[in-house]
């Protein structure tokens, strides 16, 4: 059996500091996406351009709701530029943004401040979001999204009650080491499953150190995890018969910044070499790996989800190696 390897990309704008400071600072729009360098596009620019070197694809879950500060155009934008490219664009939601519907939303903010959980919602509110991010995806001529992923992947049993009203059949909705759900029938470490009416393909969660009997978890991500971590862990899903690996990451993590406002960027090699390295060994393990997106699951027929839920592990020395490496990363701007 192969595993099913999915790179997900969560595309979206950033607010910019504009609830901490709204005077001062003000949401970022393309640039939180392109992350140009001068002329050199290190964010969107450079996946796309190294998903083609590769021969790879992705699912981009494109977030909607910015549309509430920016309007139609500038996401619209990326969204056809990734189809166009031969990627799958599905939906993805950060409820802040519609604080922007409230013209006062300045005043608003000291007495009833944006929050960001989709979790926690009644069914009725969620339909209701989620109705409004397919309305979106429409306008947008991308036609009807199949699959979501929640904003900072905040999920409950509403979420899939109300994916199931719209008709949303898939979702990448839990990571772990991100977000624990308070029901641990979500507790889904790796692999697909079935939740209600809707197909869960989980970020995959591993164990990366252990103190006694406590373990710790960390979701699989380019910016978080080594590239020798992510071999050994897709490695060991294949050796375990897990059905499939979800790897997550954004456009905004090949380049390294400091301010809120992208400005002053600078090209981040190291998550650049990982996602290179990833895409590279992909394409040379063929044999044992089927790179696949959320949109291969829909045309796919019907199957009942066989995971196990198993939980891998990396090495300890894989975990101090990337420890040394991401803090070297974060510490010194040109490595």
């Amino acid at each position: 059996m192969k595993t099913k390897v999915f790179i997900t990309v969560d595309t979206e704008f950033s607010i910019g500091g504009a609830f901490a400071d709204p005077i001062n600072n003000k949401p970022v729009g393309a640039q939180a996406v392109l992350c140009n360098i001068g002329e050199e596009a290190h964010g969107l620019g450079f996946l796309l351009d190294t998903f083609s070197r590769f021969g790879t694809r992705a699912t981009f879950f494109v977030e909607a709701f910015n549309t509430y500060y920016f309007g139609d155009q500038p996401m619209r934008e990326f969204a056809l530029r990734i189809r166009a490219a031969g990627h799958d664009v599905q939906l993805h939601l950060h409820p802040c943004w519609t604080y922007f519907k409230n013209a006062d939303w300045m005043n608003r903010l000291k007495l009833d401040p944006p929050t960001d959980h989709m979790s926690g919602r009644s069914v009725e509110q969620l339909t209701e979001w989620l109705s409004d991010g397919i309305a979106v995806f429409e306008r947008w001529g991308i036609g009807r999204p199949i699959a979501l992923r929640t904003g900072s992947l905040m999920v409950d049993r509403s979420v899939y009650q109300a994916m199931e009203s719209v008709g949303l059949r898939f979702a990448s909705n839990v990571a772990l080491a991100l977000y624990l759900p308070d029901d641990r029938g979500l507790h889904f470490y790796s692999g697909i499953h079935q939740v209600g009416d809707v197909t869960e393909v989980c970020v995959l969660t591993y164990v990366d150190y252990s103190i006694g009997n406590k373990l710790h978890y960390r979701t699989l991500t380019i910016t978080g995890s080594s590239w020798q971590e992510t071999k050994t862990l897709l490695l060991r899903a294949h050796e375990s018969n897990v059905e499939s690996v979800v790897i997550l990451t954004h456009p905004f993590e090949y380049v390294k910044r400091r301010q809120s406002d992208f400005s002053g960027l600078r090209r981040n090699r190291i998550n650049q070499l990982r996602l290179i390295r990833l895409c590279e060994f992909l394409r040379d393990n063929g044999h044992r790996y089927e790179v696949a997106t959320m949109g291969d699951l829909a045309l796919s027929p019907r199957a009942t989800p066989r995971s196990t839920n198993v939980v891998l592990r990396v090495p300890a020395t894989r975990t101090i190696e990337r420890m040394l490496q991401n803090g070297l990363n974060d510490r010194i701007p040109m490595l």
